[in-house]
């Protein structure tokens, strides 16, 4: 009797090892059918048990980017060379001052091999708003819309949805 290469994911390991065997699988430039129907396979396990185990709707899109650059070790500097933007529109999108871009968004799911709905979700900014200091010149300041903006990630970043690539 056959023994299956593959079998329904039942634990976390089994999840990061299976993870590991696609990255490499997807790393290949022109793979023949048997490949690609490894990779759609494992794809399908996959997105499986990330359905039935994932955290993702509990983490707003900033959270998750944070968590994501401090695993891979980037910067803000860095993460902007990355999605070809400045790195004030970076600093602006981290502390919730401007939303992501669909180009943002795009790259950031090509980058991170993550689905485009991760990131593509509503969240709320900080709205600047005007106040008067002892000299009497406005100021400009922030304004917390939402602490839910800020909640910190529950989660480890690798339990994501990854990207298909088909």
């Amino acid at each position: 009797m056959n023994v299956l290469k593959y079998i329904v994911i039942k634990s976390e390991d089994q999840y990061q090892d299976y993870c590991n065997i696609l990255e490499g699988l997807l790393s290949i430039e022109a793979p023949n059918n048997n490949i690609q129907n490894e990779i759609d396979l494992l794809t399908l396990l996959i997105e499986s048990y990330e359905d039935s185990n994932n955290s993702l709707t509990e983490l707003e899109p900033i959270p998750l980017l944070k968590e994501l650059m401090t695993e891979h070790q980037l910067t803000a500097t860095e993460l902007a060379g990355i999605l070809g933007v400045s790195k004030g529109l970076v600093s602006d999108i981290l502390h919730l001052r401007k939303n992501l871009s669909k180009e943002v968004i795009r790259k950031l799911s090509e980058h991170f091999h993550l689905r485009q709905e991760a990131f593509n979700r509503l969240y709320a900014l900080q709205t600047p708003y005007h106040s008067i200091n002892k000299a009497g010149s406005q100021k400009a300041s922030s304004k917390n819309v939402s602490k839910a903006s800020h909640t910190k990630p529950t989660s480890s970043a690798k339990q994501y949805i990854r990207k298909v690539t088909t």
